[in-house]
């Protein structure tokens, strides 16, 4: 692969195309969602003819309910991938290259099949901020302390001709998927003859969806799931539930895009998604741009969907042409988008499996928290969300409210791929720079926007200078706060946070709001729009009602109001198309392309990576060792390892963020040399198997039943009735002959897609998960570690809640149970009550079933490699 943008389309218009519509008529394709649609000329044109007009049936069939059991295949056309989920999965395919090797086979063999795309964006750290360089220093940080991670990757890239990596500062994965990725059409050979195909795709990350705004299929994945698509298999799916959103009205002035995915994230949440693919509809739809739309779409997760598709139209192929898309490429989109009946209608009415409707004039500006994404607060509720926090002592001398702000970052692809916030971030920031407003000291403020054009962008407009005046210095392009690398809090947030005098908040322009996500120290936080972090920086104080509290007082002392501040639609649009040139997408990339740093890496050319027995960052794992790479399906007594609330997320289990010294981790890698001050965050440790385990359920908020005032990470050790650490417990009952499960409640495994959440429960040799709800790509990943996911009845009084130490569970988790889609459960307490029920397998398809039997992904490469 020789780049990040796609190679150009033929100048050809009579290409064929994969004729659905005249397959199935009208009647039925026509009834289809456009999602639908796409599936249906994805199973076409990469199906034997059996299998073709067997899904065919099946959708067709699908219309009578909305609703199906069955399954269809799905071949991406490329798959996207982040540094911290391509370096699990490359530590993955180089282990298996090693035991490939070790047993007489070609390790080259091992290669993906598929083109993957790899961004390095997930590992920039705030740590400078406020000044002009900041980007400049985090970069150098960020390449410091990376290097050997970087190094292997560059040795991926070096080994397997289909991986291409975009090296640090380039931008995240999701803005570079929309300004430069994304053909939305492209060209296949179709039985030996190049046809105009719908270009799909998946990534490993959760917001891969955001793709969906530009009107391409494609949505996240675990990284062990990419690790099947990667070697050829399809990934396969039941036949989805699509959940239609009808949008009508227009947005009021004053209220964005971020204003609306958060309603929209609320009400999909409140209705009850969970992995249905969502569409939007409606004349409301065209009310929106491309920009506006992935934002929504980039929310999907939060919502619980799998997509949140916009079909194409004329605000799509405006797009294309403002990031840089030539008028050929624009043309052709329209022409195929057209012919094959995906263009999209404002007046249609597909049929949908639920629908909603959502009424744009009705929105207003709103924020998301202090916990959970799907929270909606109108901001005139802040200050009673805020009072139902409870009280802050302060009784100190500290001039800082209750609430304070502790971070306020523009960040995350979710808000800064579309320049239209940014701009109106910008203008908030003009007029306080000319009303004199400084944002308090103890705020940390930064500003990463998701492509290097961002920069271009603000510069033309005249605006870099307002947000720096009120500290909001762009500080590299990458996802840094969003993702929890926010780097250390300012000293005084420390110290209040320390003496509890104090609750600090965070505010951010991100995507998820968990407790400690952002910061492990800190547990509130809320989402909002770009140009209200700006205000709330001011302010300093999350507890105010905007709209009618001042955000601060001007250089004069006179009070300001958010109105003073907030900028007419009509401005914003006219910077905005003032500032953007169609050349800066690809320009300013090819400019942050040139890292001296990343060219100079000692990259070793070899078919096995060497390896090295004192690295901290990369350690070969054991899943391709015989002891791991079986089925862990039967029929046994266990042992609860952990029992559970809900929300229980994936940040909760394994953490992304900062490692702190004394936690166990922290403590593991000092021990082998690391500085203390710089232990940078968990997320670059994933090619490090034995620091992840120590990372596990270390989350301060999560709550074992088994031993609730035990410290995070412990548990009740039955037979001894010690609270120990959960690898020591895992490994006494391993030495025991026991085995053990996890219980725990609703939406288990919601939040980010890393498959390390499952991977370190692999490791804790836990054969079950029983949960009331799994989050969809979690329960991929625990299947594609071998885990069975058992999903527990309604009727199950408390859900399993009230287990204690002591308790077993007999469960009849075998072959045969798996293939009939439950299993037997008996529960026997020490107090001599019993339990009994049956659990659902929570695996939908074929595909599912077969890696449960062989153990996971990497059992099932291995064989498949090994057997050719």
């Amino acid at each position: 692969m020789s780049g990040c943008r796609p190679p150009a389309l033929p100048d050809a218009w009579d290409l064929p195309v994969v004729d659905v519509e005249r397959r199935v008529g009208p009647d039925v394709y026509r009834q289809w969602p456009t999602v639908i649609r796409l599936l249906a000329e994805n199973v076409s044109r990469n199906s034997d003819a059996a299998t073709r007009d067997k899904a065919l049936e099946d959708m067709a069939q699908w219309l009578r309910a909305g609703t199906s059991d069955a399954e269809i295949p799905y071949v991406p056309g490329r798959l996207l991938m982040h540094d911290t989920t391509s370096t699990p999965a490359l530590v993955d395919i180089a282990a298996m290259r090693d035991a490939v090797a070790a047993r007489g086979g070609d390790p080259t063999a091992l290669s993906p099949r598929l083109p993957v795309e790899v961004s390095v964006d997930h590992s920039l750290a705030v740590e400078s901020f406020g000044r002009r360089d900041s980007a400049v220093v985090n970069l150098a940080h960020d390449m410091r302390r990376n290097a050997e991670r970087y190094r292997f990757l560059s040795w991926a890239s070096k080994t397997m001709d289909t991986v291409h990596i975009n090296p640090p500062g380039t931008g995240i994965m999701h803005t570079i998927n929309l300004e430069q990725l994304a053909t939305v059409v492209t060209v296949e050979t179709v039985d030996g003859i190049d046809h105009a195909v719908p270009d799909m795709m998946l990534g490993t990350d959760s917001h891969t969806l955001m793709i969906n705004g530009l009107g391409v299929l494609g949505w996240g994945i675990g990284g062990l799931e990419a690790e099947t698509v990667m070697f050829g298999m399809p990934t396969t799916l039941r036949i989805p539930e699509v959940v239609g959103v009808r949008l009508t009205g227009t947005l009021s002035a004053g209220v964005l895009a971020t204003d609306l995915a958060l309603v929209v994230t609320h009400r999909l949440r409140e209705m009850g998604v969970t992995g249905e693919f969502v569409e939007f509809f409606g004349p409301g739809v065209s009310a929106l741009t491309v920009g506006q739309r992935a934002v929504i779409a980039n929310m999907a997760p939060e919502y619980g969907a799998t997509t949140g598709f916009f079909p194409v139209d004329a605000r799509t192929v405006d797009y294309l042409a403002d990031t840089g898309r030539t008028r050929q490429h624009c043309d052709l989109v329209e022409s195929v988008t057209r012919r094959l009946g995906l263009w999209f209608d404002p007046a249609a009415v597909p049929r949908f499996t639920r629908t909603i409707e959502i009424d744009l004039d009705a929105v207003v500006p709103s924020v998301a928290g202090p916990r959970r994404p799907q929270d909606l607060v109108p901001v005139t509720e802040l200050p009673a969300t805020f009072r139902a926090e409870g009280p802050s002592r302060c009784d100190d001398d500290t001039e800082m409210p209750a609430f304070p702000i502790a971070i306020a970052s523009i960040t995350s692809c979710t808000n800064t791929s579309d320049p239209r916030l940014l701009v109106a971030a910008g203008l908030v920031a003009r007029r306080a720079r000319e009303r004199g407003m400084r944002v308090p000291p103890y705020v940390k403020t930064s500003l990463a926007p998701g492509s290097p054009s961002a920069a271009s962008v603000l510069e033309r407009a005249g605006l870099v200078d307002d947000l720096s005046a009120v500290g909001f210095d762009i500080v590299g392009f990458g996802c840094a706060t969003c993702i929890g690398n926010s780097g250390p809090l300012p000293a005084e947030i420390a110290t209040v946070a320390e003496a509890r005098t104090r609750k600090p908040v965070a505010v951010l322009s991100g995507n998820r709001n968990f407790p400690g996500r952002v910061h492990p120290d800190l547990e509130l936080g809320l989402l909002m729009s770009p140009p209200m972090v700006i205000a709330f920086a001011l302010a300093g104080d999350a507890a105010i009602d905007p709209t009618s509290e001042p955000v601060g007082v001007d250089a004069d002392g006179r009070s300001v109001m958010l109105a003073d501040l907030w900028p007419a639609p009509e401005e914003i649009d006219a910077v905005t198309d003032s500032a953007r040139r169609p050349s800066d997408v690809v320009d300013d990339f090819v400019s942050a392309s040139r890292n001296p740093a990343w060219d100079a890496l000692d990259v070793p050319n070899e078919p096995l990576f060497p390896w090295d027995p004192s690295s901290t960052a990369l350690r070969r794992p054991p899943f391709a060792d015989d002891d791991f790479a079986h089925s862990m399906l039967g029929d046994y007594d266990a042992h609860p390892l952990l029992v559970l609330a809900d929300d229980i997320t994936t940040d909760h289990i394994s953490p992304a963020g900062a490692i702190h010294a004394d936690s166990p981790t922290g403590q593991y890698l000092v021990e082998r040399g690391e500085k203390p001050g710089d232990l940078n965050v968990y997320a670059s440790r994933r090619g490090n198997w034995e620091a992840m385990l120590r990372g596990g359920f270390q989350n301060k908020n999560v709550r074992n039943a088994l031993a609730p005032d035990a410290v995070p990470a412990h548990t009740v050790h039955a037979p001894t009735r010690e609270v120990v650490p959960l690898a020591e417990a895992a490994r006494r009952y391993a030495d025991d002959g026991d085995s053990v499960v996890i219980v725990a409640g609703e939406r288990y495994g919601m939040g980010s897609s890393r498959d390390w959440a499952a991977k370190l429960v692999r490791l804790l040799g836990v054969r079950a998960v029983l949960a009331r709800s799994f989050e969809r790509i979690h329960r991929s990943n625990l299947i594609g570690v071998g885990v069975l996911p058992l999903l527990i009845p309604a009727d199950v009084d408390g859900g399993l809640q009230d287990l204690r130490s002591g308790d077993r569970l007999h469960i009849v988790g075998t072959t045969d149970a798996v293939e009939r889609g439950t299993v037997a459960i008996v529960v026997d307490r020490v107090d001599g009550t019993e339990v009994r029920f049956d659990a659902r397998v929570a695996a939908e398809t074929d595909l599912d079933r077969r890696l449960l039997r062989r153990g996971g992904v990497i059992p099932s490469i291995l064989d498949e490699q090994l057997a050719r």
